[in-house]
């Protein structure tokens, strides 16, 4: 199938991280590190590796520290190469040197998950454009984000990343209406049901925050954003969006191959942490010992 091509992702990063406080009081929940890097990094590498390197990022007033993260920084590059520190030097301006065009959009309109990619939208025109939340982590053979394009190239159409669930985890999640399995990880799904009860969860899997949004949805979540009063709690969801354009039209999942990390909730943060840190290429074979011989001998009554 004939597709245009995703040239252009955008990663939403004005929210507040209320779930992780208080982590996230002073620092942006996309600067907490998972391993050794922000965890909004590993998104944005996860991008270019997928061949996708206009990078939108929309921000809030309180998320400079994520643009100061991307930012050259000369002085500190003079002082580390006038100490002879070369690597850290390198480690610094590798950060900049992502071959990605990364440009800032500030959040304005009504609350929600939609209005970060409405805000964006003028930025990538009719186009298709990948969606990536930041808190994220995901570690496979096949970047995330490469899935989907793949996926999207099958199907021409929209594609939500989803993760087999453990079925009592359904009221954390957005859980798909499967319609038919189509084989190779792709399902036909009729929409999105938003953090049901386990007893009224329509299938065994979780909508994990990748999206490949076509321009229909994009008009659709504008047609909302006109109207965001009248929408739950006064907000836009991609969720409502996506669920009015399956009505009519084909929406399909790309169940991905890999493993996936929440960094939503402060539990969930730390295993994240762990994960990274196993999967490390220089320091996991000896973070696993370590973990090893820590289990053998910790004391379960001892608290940090």
């Amino acid at each position: 199938m004939s597709t245009t091509p995703i040239r252009t992702a955008v990663i939403p990063a004005a929210g507040l991280g209320t779930r992780i406080l208080p982590f996230t009081k002073a620092v942006p929940k996309e600067m907490l590190p998972i391993g050794d890097m922000p965890v909004i990094e590993h998104t944005v590498r996860e991008l270019v590796a997928s061949g996708i390197t206009d990078i939108i990022i929309v921000v809030s007033g309180r998320k400079d520290l994520v643009q100061q993260h991307f930012r050259p920084d000369e002085d500190l590059l003079l002082q580390l190469t006038t100490a002879g520190k070369d690597e850290l030097a390198a480690a610094v301006r590798a950060v900049v040197d992502l071959n990605a065009r990364i440009s800032w959009v500030y959040q304005d309109g009504p609350y929600g998950n939609g209005t970060p990619i409405v805000n964006a939208a003028s930025r990538f025109g009719d186009e298709p454009v990948m969606v990536l939340w930041p808190d994220d982590v995901f570690v496979s053979k096949v970047p995330r984000a490469q899935q989907l394009v793949d996926a999207y190239a099958i199907t021409g159409a929209p594609v939500l990343a989803l993760m087999p669930m453990n079925p009592a985890d359904a009221p954390r999640y957005g859980v798909p209406i499967v319609k038919e399995d189509q084989g190779g990880g792709r399902l036909l799904v009729s929409g999105l049901v938003e953090k049901p009860k386990v007893e009224d969860a329509p299938s065994a899997y979780a909508a994990i925050g990748g999206y490949v949004i076509t321009p229909p949805i994009i008009a659709e979540l504008e047609r909302q954003t006109h109207r965001w009063h009248e929408h739950r709690n006064g907000e836009v969801y991609l969720t409502d969006a996506i669920n009015a354009y399956a009505a009519t039209s084909p929406v399909f999942g790309q169940v991905l191959e890999g493993t996936w990390w929440d960094t939503g909730s402060r539990l969930d943060y730390l295993k994240a942490q762990i994960a990274a840190a196993f999967a490390h290429r220089e320091f996991g074979p000896e973070l696993r010992r370590f973990a090893f011989d820590l289990g053998a001998h910790a004391d379960p009554e001892a608290t940090i």
